[in-house]
């Protein structure tokens, strides 16, 4: 019971983040194709803004695969919730940065659409909602490691 709860929530981080990224990735291509309708030349400028929200989705798959490597057998149910809980952090912080970001992001375009020469300095305003989703993953990294050696040591007694 504890592999497929774990399985379970592994599954759910993984698209919770991809669930987050294809929103902001659709606010910020939506935002980055009306601007390049109107001027192709600023696609450099605008790029690294529409991809921005597209990291979460990377980092979920990144806690899919560190997580599921500790997955055994015959795990407890106790350890099953308890890789859950290792995921939630990556899962909560990667749906609703990528939101965010892409709101944040969607905004910038429009301002370089504005005044091209802002495109350095705006990166910084959906950069900063992209910090969350990295303390999200790292703290994902660290109790799924911890997880794992729970996992392990209870197996080994086993």
């Amino acid at each position: 019971m504890g592999y497929t709860i774990a399985m379970i929530g592994i599954a759910a981080c993984v698209l919770l983040c991809g669930i987050g990224s294809c929103i902001g990735l659709f606010k910020t291509s939506t935002a980055a194709s009306g601007i390049l309708g109107e001027d192709p030349k600023k696609f450099g400028k605008v790029m690294v803004l529409v991809l921005l929200p597209a990291t979460q989705g990377i980092y979920g798959f990144i806690i899919g695969i560190i997580a599921s490597g500790y997955l055994v057998q015959g795990m407890s149910t106790a350890l099953g919730w308890a890789m859950v809980g290792a995921v939630i952090p990556m899962a909560l912080s990667g749906l609703i940065s990528a939101y965010f970001q892409g709101k944040s992001a969607s905004n910038c375009i429009y301002a370089v659409a504005k005044q091209e020469s802002l495109s350095g300095k705006l990166i910084v305003y959906p950069g900063m909602i992209e910090f969350y989703a990295i303390l999200g993953l790292i703290i994902s990294i660290m109790l799924a490691g911890q997880v794992g050696g729970a996992i392990t040591a209870a197996m080994a007694l086993a």
